[in-house]
């Protein structure tokens, strides 16, 4: 029996390990949909379709293949911030969009939806992803599905692919799955750069691994472990990277991050006559903005685009492939170097203090555990978040580059999905939650329970230390109250540690639900990390910042 396109796209995605769709349903996609409520995929219709896009971004980067599925323009062009995340930050998803009929196209009609061209859609995703198809031809839509699907896949990056409504249920013809040509290093160049690698390390004093979020993009951690264990070499993470590594290992340092990060570790990587940059994406935030200090003569780099041994670049290295070399090497075993290791804070004494942003993030330290996972935001979510002790069992999710606030209640969603033992624990700061915070209504229908920790400063408090005014105003809500207007979770108000310790018990405990703490702030506080970059950012300007 004949396979119909949409059905072929259904299974293929299935095949290829994914569980759920996220999206929101219109009607040039309605058939798709009710092909999807047919299938063993779970659809999760989301409130709106940033959130739909953001969620499929988390999935993807804990799955390895995230989708979201949307309707023509209205419902594409809103998750384009989204999915120009995932291509900046290398996540595989990928966004199927209903359209136009082909045979409605035909006369060039002023169906709605349209914005100039029925082609307008596809050309902004052309730019936003790394391949795009449209899947008007029985002939060829299966091959089609097949490229796109390997191309997200081997690039951990988004594709993009336009379904018109009536060529869902168009029949094709049974096919095997088409495969890429299978990537492969130059041999005499991967041999050359391995050996100058090794030399340059052999010969270093005191060499250090900068890991990057590339090696969790493409699932290189084992490679990293290889390595830092063969070798001796004490490794320390981006803040993208964060979590990649065991922070409970003796070789792991910290997260650096220029002049954010602690200073006796910030000294110790910048000093070092041989960095070793595996998968870092060399970004402003990454660098805390540009407060880093790295001698490109004295770092070895491997990115998935480039292989750099000081100012030699290598080209046709991949870097999954030089990381393999170097971790299968037979190092001279060094001894990790003594330093200030990260340890577990232990417990939190909360007292009847006003809650500060310090005291916040020494108590989420004390209170994370093993099954749960930190989804930062961006802002001082994210910065505060940098310093906190991620344990073996847990993890790291933040948009660390691209910066879009609104990013972290919505990736609990993709989180619950993709990984249901996990418990997402979600900071994030109040401008961002009045973006997509509305997607806690999608986790009480599904039944999920995400601990949402809400930093209500009253505004947009990592932009006032830049140049302050009205514009970094928002209005305050009564975010606890969501309780009452959503249902199926809880909503705390906080305004001292004593509080925040009770609210943190009761989030705990309610399993069945979501839960909120609006923890109340003065405007002007900030992390420790926030404190450290603009002080820095202070001594260059000569004046306050």
């Amino acid at each position: 029996m004949a396979e119909t396109i949409g059905g072929y796209l259904i299974r293929r995605l299935g095949e290829e390990g994914v569980g759920h769709v996220f999206g929101v349903p219109g009607d040039y996609c309605l058939t798709f949909f009710s092909l999807l409520e047919k299938s063993p995929l779970q659809v999760v219709n989301t409130c709106d379709e940033q959130g739909a896009g953001f969620a499929a971004d988390a999935y993807a980067r804990i799955k390895g293949l995230g989708v979201v599925a949307l309707t023509y323009c209205v419902g594409g062009l809103k998750a384009a911030n989204t999915i120009a995340q995932a291509y900046a930050e290398r996540s595989p998803v990928i966004l199927i969009s209903g359209a136009p009929g082909a045979r409605e196209q035909a006369r060039n009609p002023l169906l709605h939806h349209r914005v100039r061209d029925f082609d307008t859609q596809l050309k902004v995703f052309r730019e936003l992803t790394v391949a795009t198809a449209v899947l008007d031809d029985a002939s060829t839509a299966a091959s089609e599905i097949d490229r796109v699907i390997a191309l997200a896949r081997r690039h951990s990056r988004p594709v993009y692919i336009e379904l018109p409504r009536d060529m869902t249920l168009a029949e094709i013809a049974p096919a095997p799955v088409r495969s890429l040509p299978a990537e492969t290093s130059d041999p005499e160049a991967l041999a050359y750069a391995v050996a100058e690698a090794v030399d340059k390390i052999a010969a270093s004093n005191h060499p250090v691994i900068l890991a990057g979020e590339e090696l969790h993009r493409f699932r290189l951690q084992d490679r990293l472990m290889a390595l830092v264990e063969n070798s001796g070499i004490p490794v320390a993470a981006s803040i993208m990277g964060k979590s990649g590594f065991p922070e409970s290992h003796p070789a792991y340092m910290g997260v650096y991050e220029g002049a954010m990060g602690r200073e006796d570790l910030r000294d110790y990587v910048e000093s070092s006559d041989c960095l070793i940059l595996l998968g870092t994406m060399m970004t402003d935030v990454n660098l805390g903005i540009y407060t880093a200090h790295i001698d490109r003569r004295s770092a070895i780099y491997a990115g998935k685009d480039r292989v750099a041994i000081g100012l030699h670049a290598y080209d046709g290295v991949r870097m999954e492939d030089f990381i393999t070399a170097l971790s299968e090497g037979a190092w001279a075993q060094r001894a990790f170097p003594p330093f200030t290791h990260p340890v577990h804070p232990g417990p939190f004494e909360a007292r009847d203090r006003k809650m500060t942003v310090d005291a916040l993030f020494r108590q989420i330290n004390a209170f994370l555990e093993q099954d749960m996972i930190v989804i930062a935001d961006t802002g001082d979510a994210l910065l505060g978040a940098s310093d906190l002790f991620i344990s073996d069992g847990a993890h790291f999710l933040a948009s660390a580059y691209y910066t879009s606030l609104g990013f972290a209640v919505p990736a609990s969603l993709g989180v619950k999905a993709a990984a249901p033992k996990l418990r997402p624990l979600v900071l994030v700061g109040d401008g961002a939650f009045q973006m997509t915070g509305l997607e806690i209504s999608t986790a009480a229908r599904f039944g999920m329970n995400p601990i949402v920790i809400l930093l209500d400063n009253d505004g947009y408090g990592t932009e006032r230390p830049m140049l302050d005014g009205g514009f970094n105003d928002i209005k305050r809500w009564n975010y606890a109250g969501l309780e009452q207007v959503i249902g199926g979770g809880l909503g705390i108000r906080v305004e001292t540690e004593r509080e925040m310790a009770a609210a943190l018990a009761r989030a705990r405990a309610n399993e069945a639900g979501w839960s909120l703490i609006q923890v109340t702030l003065d405007r002007d506080d900030k992390s420790p990390a926030l404190r450290r970059l603009t002080a820095k950012l202070a001594e260059r300007v000569g004046g306050k910042c």
